[in-house]
């Protein structure tokens, strides 16, 4: 385990320290413990780290520290792979060095370079940028860089992943050989490591390992839910917590636009962000988002690359990622600068599959929570009924509403016409009668009571032991051993019995899976009419 310290024993300059401390950092985060020593050093360094670990910071602090702000030349290079993100660390560089009168500067395509030009010609110490648009300004001798001392390539592999490798290296023969040069990197491909090897001088290398790269202040949990009822799983969870910001992350563009338009119809605030909205659609909506008039953002992976925003208190996994990495790169967005963040995955039962994976690769377990009932969402909305009441009433304009109540006040009891106007007027998404889901599938397979019964198409043939089955279906499905009930073995097929609230969990995770070696198929067991 590193050894947590304060930013006060890095040895920062006062201005550098206060601007930190105004931006309500506390501690350095692992990357920063180990990369500003070494940059302050004049190392070169390679940092292997993922978006949500501070990396910004890491290599800010030490540029802030070392460049002369009294010199009106670009003394700092940084590329990044998208707009979006040259924003946010051109304006976090900013925060950083606001005591020192450094001046940076976002350069980015999708938007007036004449601007831009202007701003260069008045005289910047940073300049952060997408590939395309710095060699753009380097063609136009716009941007000089013979007196830049810091390099900096952050997400490289996702720039190799968007084929800048080229534009990176005609970027960098055109900076000065005596220079410190930076390079972040999630994974680190051959190529990556290729360009390391061509341009940076005996670099030191750092690695956060996942377990920081998952943060601790991160709770993670999940909630089980059918295909059908996601959407009203999602609206209760939304009503029955503390949302200030959320990220809600759909596997497809599509996705994105229907559950804006769900959500939208349920009176939530809610924008999409995906590869079809023009630079100037993307820039109003994340304006809206980032300044707090929507409270919630749906989002792909590849629309959310590069975001980095504060006071996100939520991200949410409406659809679970494909890969275990993207996981880790979605969650990051919560839980930054030491502030605690909540990340909520929603799991259909042939996702469990998937879930395992995740789980594995964090070397974790995330936590299984029922959802949220109708009391529960009343609960945590009753305050806002009352205000909304109380105000309502101070606002006047009432009579129209008045006269039906009196109208049926001769009928009806006074407390009992309000609670019922209550009802009509909040409509709570989710009812208070329970519905009851109709398991076909499962209805009738011979199982006691309770259970449904399973059948596999492996048997003693296969030397398949009772232990074999609880433990793997354990495993898989996540449930205790104990809960499984009678196992009958055969020659060449077998029926385990399990719980019917397991049964789809059960049937999802061990179809197409293996037991001592044998892919194993997995259905309902039929029952034979007499």
């Amino acid at each position: 385990m590193h050894e947590t310290k304060k930013f006060g024993d890095l040895e920062l300059s006062k201005k550098v320290f206060n601007a930190i401390s105004d931006m309500g950092f506390e501690e350095p985060s692992p990357i920063q413990t180990q990369a500003i020593p070494l940059l302050m050093a004049g190392d070169d360094v390679i940092g292997q780290a993922q978006t949500g670990t501070g990396k910004t910071a890491a290599f800010g602090i030490p540029i802030m520290e070392k460049l002369n702000p009294k010199v009106r030349n670009v003394q700092a290079i940084v590329v990044t792979p998208t707009r979006e993100l040259a924003i946010q660390v051109a304006e976090e560089l900013t925060k950083i060095g606001k005591y020192r009168d450094v001046r940076s500067l976002a350069i980015y395509g999708g938007t007036s370079i004449d601007r831009q030009i202007l701003a260069l010609k008045r005289g910047v110490h940073i300049v952060v940028g997408t590939p395309g648009r710095v060699l753009d300004h380097l063609r136009r001798k716009t941007l000089k860089l013979d007196n830049v001392r810091f390099a900096v390539l952050d997400e490289a592999d996702e720039m190799l992943d968007m084929g800048f490798i080229e534009d990176i290296e005609t970027i960098l023969k055109e900076t000065p050989t005596e220079k410190q040069t930076l390079l972040f990197s999630a994974t680190m491909p051959e190529e990556i490591q290729r360009l390391a090897r061509r341009y940076l001088r005996n670099p030191k290398i750092l690695s956060v390992s996942r377990d920081e790269l998952t943060v601790p202040q991160i709770e993670q949990v999940f909630y089980e839910v059918k295909e059908h009822n996601k959407l009203d799983g999602l609206c209760r969870v939304l009503d029955s917590s503390n949302v200030k910001l959320a990220i809600i992350f759909c596997r497809t563009k599509r996705g994105v636009d229907e559950l804006v338009a769900g959500l939208e119809a349920r009176g939530y605030e809610a924008e999409g962000l995906h590869g079809d909205l023009t630079q100037a659609q993307r820039n109003k909506v994340m304006k809206k988002f980032r300044e707090g008039r929507v409270e919630i953002l749906v989002a792909t992976d590849v629309a959310a690359r590069g975001l980095d925003i504060e006071n996100v208190s939520h991200v949410i996994n409406y659809d679970i990622p494909q890969d275990p990495e993207s996981y880790v790169h979605r969650i990051g967005r919560t839980g930054r600068a030491g502030k605690s963040g909540m990340a909520i995955s929603f799991i259909i039962p042939r996702e469990y599959r998937q879930l395992r994976l995740i789980e594995k690769m964090l070397n974790s377990r995330i936590k299984r929570c029922p959802l949220p009932t109708f009391e529960d969402v009343f609960e945590r909305q009753r305050e806002v009924i009352i205000e909304r009441l109380a105000a309502t009433i101070q606002s006047g304009k009432l009579g129209n509403y008045r006269s039906i109540i009196e109208e049926m006040a001769n009928d009806y009891e006074t407390v009992e016409l309000a609670a019922a106007a209550l009802k009509v007027a909040f409509d709570i998404q989710g009812s208070e009668e329970k519905s009851e889901e109709v398991e076909t599938e499962f209805s009738n397979t011979g199982a006691e009571p309770g259970m449904v019964r399973l059948f596999m198409n492996v048997g003693r043939v296969d030397e398949v032991k009772p232990q074999d089955l609880v433990r793997t279906i354990a495993e898989e499905a996540g449930i205790p051993g104990k809960l499984i009930g009678a196992i009958k073995i055969y020659d060449k097929f077998t029926f385990v019995e399990v719980p019917r609230e397991a049964a789809e969990k059960v049937l999802y995770t061990m179809h197409r899976n293996t037991i001592k070696g044998k892919r194993v198929h997995v259905e309902p067991a039929k029952v034979r009419s007499r």
